[in-house]
């Protein structure tokens, strides 16, 4: 198993700068019954500005559109988001509204 730490502070995707950097877990976390998650808004934000910006993230992507599947998120909670990302928010809502292709 590998395992990737990022530090608070740091730059999702290609490492440079940006609007969208890693938060302090303390600050932008949720507590749940057993463990510390990052909020929905903020897990997307990193995904998508990871996928924007990382030539080999494109798995970021395709989990922002599992995400929008699974919770079944309107095109609207892009206004949630990071203006950032919103726009490539937009733009995955649409493909995540067809079925899923079987595997």
């Amino acid at each position: 198993v590998s395992v990737d730490f990022l530090l608070t502070g740091g730059y999702p995707g290609d490492g440079k700068p940006k609007p969208i950097r890693f938060p302090d877990p303390s600050k932008a976390g949720i507590e749940t019954e057993d463990y510390r998650v990052l909020s929905l808004p903020t897990l997307i934000e990193l995904k998508l500005a990871s996928g924007m910006t990382g030539p080999n993230r494109l798995q970021d992507l395709a989990d922002v559109i599992a995400l929008i599947r699974a919770k079944k998120l309107p095109e609207s909670y892009a206004g949630e988001l990071h203006p950032y990302v919103r726009p490539k928010y937009r733009e995955l809502w649409r493909p995540a509204q067809q079925p899923k292709e079987p595997e």
